[in-house]
């Protein structure tokens, strides 16, 4: 089947989804599994902190060479090679039995966490700018499904198979098989064949890796304000995945039941936010260039405020948590798809993979301080205080990142759309 069919698209979409779907499986169901795994090596919320700490560091110091690479060579075969890389390192978590052996084998599950800029760039020359943020809403709704997924294997399916170690088992496995998948049946596209400019041109030129246009990324104000951004506002995100679920049951109380009946229509919620998010993106996106940063902007200052008055509701409330909580959810998550179509808004194709991996670079650096801070915040003070400060003050300055990229993106979109109306004539 032709990569230009449609329905090949869509299947396209349909196997990274389950991708994304069991990696955030993997990385988030750790979250649900804090309280048997500390019991298990005997280890404080400083050293939780650092288990999750390590992955988020080996990603970091990769997310350039996996960029690097996904700009110069083929992005599906190295993604069936990263699927591949994660499925085995995470059998090895299963294996080990000290604290540092755990340490070291879960630290290296972070070499294909760098892999997300390889899908988002492949799926930018299926789908044109116009669909992009409902493709990648689409997308990112296995966040949150593989987060609700996560819990139920930690909280429901571990007890029942025998603990920890054999769900980690069965991702493991099931990241084996995406590999093949994708290895096999997944197609390359021509770098840049889904831009308004090159339709219906029978053939393409090939775009290559250009390091001159890498210097290029660092000249556009609204990549800087996307940069900076994202080192903030993966702080909360951090925070809630490998913190909230130990919060739930050793600050208020909640045993294994409580936790899931409550997170889980919080989850849902919070899965229909990416694809809110996306949708109106695009349509904001349609009418200016700002869209996309103002359906952001709106999502994070939202997401503090609610999620302050969450925190903050007494223990014996638990029905005026809840809603607070899916408040929270409805808005956390509008600008992630937005953020993503953006840096795809003002880059040229051939070194977006760069640019991606460039702003996952920044935003591990801040997701790999999150845990220890949290963790030292916690066990100086207590879990609540920890969150309560990380997620209001980090989307608090994301809000204000986000009003200064309001005043850039109009000029950094439109060079960009020059550039490659002016590529089109060359051709």
């Amino acid at each position: 089947m032709s990569p230009e069919n449609s329905r090949y698209r869509w299947f396209v979409v349909v196997v990274f989804f389950f991708f994304i779907l069991l990696h955030q499986t993997d990385k988030l169901m750790i979250g649900s599994l804090q309280v048997q795994i500390s019991e298990d090596f005997q280890i404080n919320n400083t050293q939780w902190g650092l288990v999750n700490s390590g992955a988020l560091i080996v990603a970091t110091i990769l997310y350039p060479v996996w960029g690097y690479l996904y700009d110069r060579y083929a992005r599906a075969k190295l993604l069936g090679i990263a699927s591949f890389i994660w499925g085995a390192t995470t059998w090895l978590n299963a294996i080990v039995r000290t604290f540092g052996g755990f340490l070291a084998t879960r630290a290296s599950t972070g070499i294909d966490d760098s892999s997300y800029p390889g899908v988002y760039t492949l799926i930018a020359d299926y789908f044109g700018p116009n669909l992009r943020g409902k493709i990648y809403g689409i997308l990112q709704l296995a966040q949150p499904l593989g987060y609700l997924l996560g819990t139920i294997l930690a909280l429901m399916v571990a007890p029942a198979i025998g603990g920890w170690r054999n769900v980690f088992f069965i991702t493991g496995g099931l990241g084996i098989v995406i590999a093949v998948l994708i290895f096999s049946f997944v197609k390359d596209m021509p770098r840049g064949k889904a831009e308004p400019e090159f339709e219906n041109m029978p053939e393409m030129q090939t775009f290559k890796f250009s390091w001159a246009e890498v210097k290029e990324i660092f000249k556009k104000k609204t990549m800087w304000f996307i940069f900076l951004q994202g080192f903030a506002g993966v702080f909360p995100w951090t925070v809630i995945t490998y913190f909230f679920f130990g919060y739930l049951e050793t600050e208020r109380g909640y045993d294994a039941d409580g936790i899931l009946f409550t997170m889980a229509p919080v989850i849902l919620i919070l899965a229909g936010s990416y694809f809110l998010g996306g949708f109106l993106g695009d349509l904001a996106f349609k009418r200016t260039n700002k869209g996309r940063i103002i359906v952001s902007s709106i999502g994070v200052l939202m997401g503090a405020i609610f999620m302050y008055f969450a925190l903050n509701t007494p223990i014996e409330a638990q029905n005026q948590f809840f809603i607070f909580m899916c408040l929270t959810a409805i808005f956390m998550a509008l600008s992630s798809p937005n953020v993503i179509a953006t840096v795809y808004d003002v880059t040229v194709p051939e070194i977006r993979s760069t640019a991606q991996a460039t702003s996952y670079f920044i935003e591990n650096a801040g997701a790999a301080f999150a845990p220890i801070i949290t963790g030292v915040i916690a066990d100086a003070i207590d879990l609540k205080t920890a969150i309560l400060l990380i997620c209001t003050i980090a989307w608090g300055l994301c809000f204000f990142l986000y009003l200064g990229a309001i005043f850039t993106i109009d000029k950094d979109a439109n060079d960009l759309r020059n550039q490659m109306a002016e590529r089109a004539k060359g051709m």
